[in-house]
């Protein structure tokens, strides 16, 4: 179990901060969407909908002000990174599906259990995913079902996260999705694999954080 919990918290590390091989433009087409992708929007509103969650969830961690502070500071670039994760999320349920790769409800509930076993509980996987990875205890679930789906289209594809092959996958599926990320965002660099961001200095992350500048 102990080797199952190490895996899950390298791969929540990997896909946290590494970047799907995106292709990405100027939406002006998509007013009001902080991407489309394969021809959905995922809406401004969405998105901070899902930061506000985040936010909700530290606030009720620490009561300290000070701490709580401290943990704006350490998640400065929130409203990105959660837009990185609801792209990734749709790109990688794509490549997996095209890979006839699913993920039951039954293998979500059991490596949730296992992981909650080795935190001490509920509350404690609760705590850890959103320090470590800012995931909001609401969407818990989802983060597990996008690991596991990452896990066994690697598998699938005879090689793990970390190989090319199954990032290349991943570009594949983007490609198909034709991923149209707002410039207010960043860009995706195709080449490094990784999110750059916009030279538009004049333009702000709207966060539900009410001050919070994009870093």
């Amino acid at each position: 179990m102990h080797r199952r919990r190490r895996t899950a918290l390298v791969l929540s590390a990997a896909l946290a901060a590494a970047a799907p091989l995106l292709t990405a433009c100027g939406n002006d087409a998509h007013p009001g969407a902080a991407a489309v992708v394969g021809g959905q929007r995922i809406t401004v509103s969405q998105l901070e909908n899902r930061v506000t969650e985040v936010r909700d969830a530290q606030r009720a961690a620490v009561t300290d002000e000070t701490q709580y502070k401290q943990a704006i500071a350490k998640t400065g670039t929130l409203t990105r990174d959660v837009l990185h994760g609801m792209v990734l999320d749709r790109v990688l349920h794509r490549a997996a599906a095209d890979a006839g790769v699913s993920v039951t409800r039954k293998e979500v509930q059991q490596l949730r259990s296992g992981l909650e076993e080795q935190a001490g509980g509920a509350k404690g996987l609760e705590t850890t995913w959103l320090q470590q990875y800012g995931i909001a205890p609401e969407r818990l679930d989802e983060n597990l079902r996008l690991q596991l789906e990452a896990q066994k289209l690697a598998g699938k594809l005879g090689t793990d996260t970390s190989n090319p092959a199954f990032w290349n996958a991943l570009s594949k599926a983007s490609k198909q999705l034709d991923v149209d990320l707002n410039p207010r965002y960043g860009t995706w660099d195709v080449t490094k694999s990784t999110r750059v961001d916009a030279k538009t200095p004049w333009v702000r992350e709207v966060t539900a954080a009410g001050n919070e500048q994009s870093a």
